[in-house]
């Protein structure tokens, strides 16, 4: 469950949260990497929601595509980082992220 939680942070907060809540007590494990991927996952949905935002400003707007595109990369590199670590059995640090969920 925690690799599950992992790959699907591009995917914004929703799919890590509904797996966290599901399998927090199976194990400390998926608790603490479900937590981990949770907070990334805010972390990429506010991207989104800002790219959105910089999307309906006249000529600026272009912009929010590339940065669209950037979130999507980073979200699916650092995804795939923690999903392999949690399938080894390894805990996982995003480089960066928001602690609101602990």
């Amino acid at each position: 469950m925690a690799t599950i939680a992992h790959a699907t942070v591009v995917t914004g907060f929703l799919i890590p949260l509904i797996i966290w809540l599901v399998a927090k007590d199976q194990s400390p494990f998926v608790d603490t990497e479900g937590k981990k991927a949770l907070n990334f996952g805010i972390l990429i949905s506010i991207g989104y929601l800002a790219t959105i935002i910089i999307g309906v400003i006249p000529i600026i707007g272009l912009i929010s595509i590339l940065l669209w595109l950037g979130i999507v990369a980073v979200g699916l590199i650092f995804g795939i980082q923690g999903a392999m670590a949690a399938n080894k059995g390894q805990g996982y640090k995003y480089p960066f992220s928001l602690n609101l969920v602990k």
